[in-house]
């Protein structure tokens, strides 16, 4: 029993361990709890506009080094974990013990740039980047500023 218990938290502390074992892509287990987080404020709104999805896809290549497939086959396995995901928790846990602070800043800056995508900031897509900052540790300073710099990346100026 203490051992099927065992095996049912490191699954979901490192997702994609089952899944990435029938791809053939070997997948960072970070890189899908930081894509989980990304679809996660993608969804808060409702609406998964193809912007957003774009968003996501062209993160994933710049920032993980990707090629298109197997960003692709990331947003498929993150998608999967997120949908079976109980909570936040065990994506923001991998990533707090894996990112510094100069990292989970830049998660920060490009979670407020997807949610700016479509132009506004949907009440819950706010709440939801605050409580992921919260679970991140990251102080509301650093959200603020990381809102700032996507903002004006957006509006081209940065």
């Amino acid at each position: 029993m203490i051992q099927s218990i065992r095996v049912f938290f490191q699954r979901r502390m490192h997702p994609s361990s089952d899944i990435v074992g029938e791809q053939d892509v070997p997948l960072d287990p970070v890189h899908v709890a930081a894509c989980a987080l990304l679809l996660e404020l993608a969804h808060a709104d409702d609406e998964f506009s193809p912007a957003e999805r774009h968003h996501i896809q062209a993160v994933l290549r710049r920032h993980f080094d990707l090629d298109e497939d197997t960003a692709e086959t990331l947003i498929e396995v993150a998608e999967a974990e997120r949908e079976q995901a109980i909570d936040l928790y065990q994506f923001t846990s991998l990533i707090r013990e894996h990112y510094d602070l100069g990292q989970k800043t830049l998660l920060a800056e490009v979670m407020w740039g997807l949610i700016l995508t479509d132009g506004r900031i949907a009440q819950h897509e706010g709440w939801l980047l605050r409580k992921i900052g919260n679970l991140l540790d990251l102080k509301p300073g650093y959200l603020a500023d990381a809102k700032n710099r996507a903002a004006r990346r957006m509006s081209g100026e940065g």
